[in-house]
């Protein structure tokens, strides 16, 4: 959301490729005609987020009935941890990672057999139950965005005064990593796939060709691979000139890696998006992070010192979260003079947990959650304390409400509110003044 979907233009290539006629429509900037919706023989439904899910449902409904002939397709992160609701509104496949070469399958299979033949006549992967279907490894096309929204309509760069459009692509998917909260674990189970530099290199290509000046990596931990993340920030640095990017890196690989940051700035980096998720050192462990508290403060250090913006992320509200604790996110933040590099939703977010997500492994998790919800596709969970759930969910009000104030004003909001919540006060640390300007960000941050 906010960026012109990777998700459509890679399998739209693939599907051009194999003579099928393709339309794609990003539904986030677009609405679906019943013009386009009648002359389908197939739609496919991208499904990388937890909100794209839910709002796919009711159009998923809509093309049913319009055109109950219609095949349909689920796929994306989202789609197999969900597969059981898709069926009920009408997918007749549902696909997982690494899903182009099927889903051409799956579409031209559909067509050939007369469309609207039913479920049965096509089964995606599975697992064995206890682990993800297998992955393929494929030989990936360069994206065709033709047809897609321009550039324009997408989320902008803020960077020193200047607005830069922005493309998105990938250099790699899922992850080597299981944190037990993240939604490509089930999927993708500590494995990742690369895509070749050269295919990269074309997607990028094309979107400076139609107007980006900024690149977003997509990608779960650009570190994952280091020497492929080498080659595409050394190349990028060497095609590009003056164009800049922006990626998400695990604060371990950040520490581990930190002989890159030079070649991350010097090949035009902007900043870095990092999941540090809490400051307690409990949560951390609970949400098998990777890192502590000590090794996110000293990751700030080790980025300011290369001249690296970083972009921590949270999940400050989790069934461990205190108010004390809360509060001391927000001193966190404030001492470290990072109040401008976080997005003001960032400090109302809480954990959700879908189909299939490692958190349910918890005993402790499992006491404080409710039946799956088909409605939000999570299942809910109420915290010990009536007094956090209360926080958080004024906060969200707040944060949903004051979208028009700066992050430092906001944050101060958040700030008072919260103490007055616990009975305290507390002044804030006053930090050198620095020019919003001056903190790259994308005007669109992208959320789950």
């Amino acid at each position: 959301m906010g960026r012109q979907p990777f998700g459509l233009a890679s399998p739209a290539a693939w599907l051009r490729e194999a003579g099928a006629d393709v339309t794609c429509v990003d539904l986030s900037r677009e609405k679906l005609t019943t013009e386009c919706i009648e002359a389908a023989q197939v739609v496919a439904f991208f499904l990388p987020m937890h909100t794209a899910t839910r709002l796919a449902m009711p159009v998923m409904d809509r093309v049913r009935t319009t055109n109950p002939r219609a095949r349909l397709i689920a796929y994306g992160l989202y789609a197999p941890l969900n597969e059981a609701m898709l069926r009920e509104h009408g997918v007749d496949h549902v696909l997982g990672g690494e899903f182009e070469q099927e889903l051409v399958a799956a579409a031209l299979t559909s067509v050939r057999q007369g469309y609207g033949g039913g479920p049965e006549q096509l089964q995606g992967r599975k697992g064995d139950g206890s682990r993800p279907a297998p992955l393929p490894r494929l030989e990936f096309r360069v994206p065709l965005r033709e047809g897609l929204p321009p550039l324009s309509r997408y989320a902008t760069l803020q960077m020193s005064g200047e607005r830069r459009t922005v493309g998105y692509t990938e250099a790699s998917r899922g992850c080597k990593h299981r944190c037990r909260h993240c939604p490509i674990v089930p999927v993708y189970d500590g494995r990742f796939r690369v895509i070749p530099a050269a295919i990269v290199m074309a997607d990028v290509r094309a979107q400076v060709d139609a107007g980006a000046r900024h690149i977003t990596f997509g990608d779960p931990d650009f570190f994952n691979g280091i020497g492929h993340a080498e080659r595409i920030m050394r190349t990028f640095a060497e095609q590009f000139r003056g164009a800049t990017y922006d990626v998400t890196i695990k604060v371990e690989h950040l520490l581990k890696h930190a002989d890159m940051l030079p070649v991350l700035v010097g090949s035009g980096c902007a900043f870095v998006t990092t999941a540090v998720e809490s400051v307690d050192d409990r949560v951390l462990a609970k949400l098998e992070k990777g890192h502590t508290r000590a090794d996110f403060e000293r990751a700030v250090e080790v980025c300011r010192n290369a001249g690296v913006a970083l972009a921590p992320t949270f999940v400050p509200f989790t069934p461990w979260t205190s108010v004390a604790g809360y509060l001391d996110l927000l001193h966190t933040i404030d001492r470290l003079e990072l109040i401008e590099h976080v997005a003001p939703i960032q400090l109302a977010i809480r954990l959700l947990i879908p189909q299939g997500s490692r958190m349910l492994e918890l005993d402790e998790v499992r006491a404080v959650t409710s039946e799956f919800d088909p409605r939000s596709l999570t299942y809910p969970w109420v915290h010990a304390d009536p007094a956090v759930d209360a926080l958080q969910s004024e906060l969200t009000q707040l944060i949903g409400v004051k979208i028009s104030l700066s992050r430092s004003e906001l944050f101060g909001k958040v700030w008072d509110l919260a103490h007055a919540r616990a009975n305290t006060l507390a002044v804030r640390t006053q930090p050198p003044l620095v020019a919003r300007a001056t903190i790259p960000y994308l005007n669109e941050p992208w959320y789950c």
